[in-house]
């Protein structure tokens, strides 16, 4: 099947039911057959795997996937569009379809979606957990931040997102990319982008380019944080103003929990200049800063 005939598919199964794609709802379709191909294959998709896909769409990805996984969680907000998928879905016992928002709110998933991926997971032996999904551009950021949360960890994310996003996750210190969300998810994963795409390979056109994203998480890695929920919001908290100096930064974010004088030695103690910004400091420097902080709090 070529891109055009996937198109031309597309825009016929949504003309019948007098849909059009909704902007609200970040509807852009994949229709490379290539690349939906590489999302799938990437993710290395095998039979003790429960994948989870956010944005069913017309069921593109999800048939590629179900021939191999374990068991595919489907997510989809819009009812009609669920609908269509469901006839291209029908075929497979191994897919579950829900129709719901995938966030409670920006913070958290809805609860009933883990809560199918835990019980999918408990009926097949060694499962592994993973996320596939061409996100919608206006809930990519939150989905990935929030599974990194979540029990059982993610094994491996393979995502569609902005190019703007992926290359903030991918980012290095001291560049204008470089964010919390840079450091939370390298603090605990390996990141790296597999592909760019431009705007051609999906219907409608975004106005931007996109990218393929692999998110590795990697226990070597997260065991170095103590307390995660703790390092997840100073790490925000120290981005808030970027262009500040870190011991203006450090000594907001602790403020009901450590005098300046106590951040100023914690600094000091870290060889960690006050003029610094946070956005110099490396993931490394980062978490050993903020468990420094967090065990001196807890000393109080």
């Amino acid at each position: 099947m070529s891109e055009r005939q996937t198109l031309s598919f597309l825009s016929r199964r949504l003309e019948q039911h007098g849909l059009q794609p909704k902007t609200k709802y970040g509807q852009n379709f994949l229709i490379d057959l290539n690349l939906l191909d590489m999302l799938h294959t990437t993710a290395k998709v095998n039979s003790s795997d429960v994948v989870l896909e956010i944005g069913t769409g017309m069921g593109s990805l999800s048939t590629r996937m179900a021939p191999n996984a374990g068991w595919v969680v489907t997510v989809e907000i819009d009812s009609k569009l669920q609908q269509i998928a469901s006839v291209e879905l029908r075929e497979f016992s191994n897919v579950t379809m829900l129709h719901l928002d995938a966030l409670k709110n920006k913070n958290h998933l809805r609860p009933e979606l883990m809560d199918e991926v835990r019980t999918q997971m408990q009926s097949i032996p060694n499962a592994k957990f993973k996320l596939v999904a061409n996100l919608p551009y206006n809930v990519a950021t939150p989905i990935i931040s929030n599974l990194m949360q979540e029990v059982p960890l993610v094994d491996r994310m393979v995502v569609t997102i902005q190019k703007e996003l992926a290359e903030r996750i991918v980012a290095p210190p001291s560049t204008k990319d470089y964010s919390a969300l840079s450091i939370w998810m390298q603090s605990q994963c390996e990141c790296r982008i597999v592909r760019i795409m431009p705007p051609s390979v999906f219907w409608p056109r975004p106005k931007v380019e996109s990218a393929i994203l692999e998110i590795v998480p990697k226990a070597a890695l997260r065991n170095r944080i103590k307390d995660h929920s703790y390092f997840h919001g100073k790490v925000r908290a120290l981005f808030f103003h970027r262009r500040k100096f870190l011991r203006s930064q450090l000594a907001t974010a602790l403020q009901e929990e450590l005098t300046k004088t106590q951040v100023d030695e914690i600094l000091a103690s870290h060889s960690l200049q006050p003029n610094l910004r946070a956005e110099q400091l490396s993931v490394v420097q980062i978490i050993d800063l903020l468990e420094a902080c967090r065990l001196a709090s807890v000393s109080v």
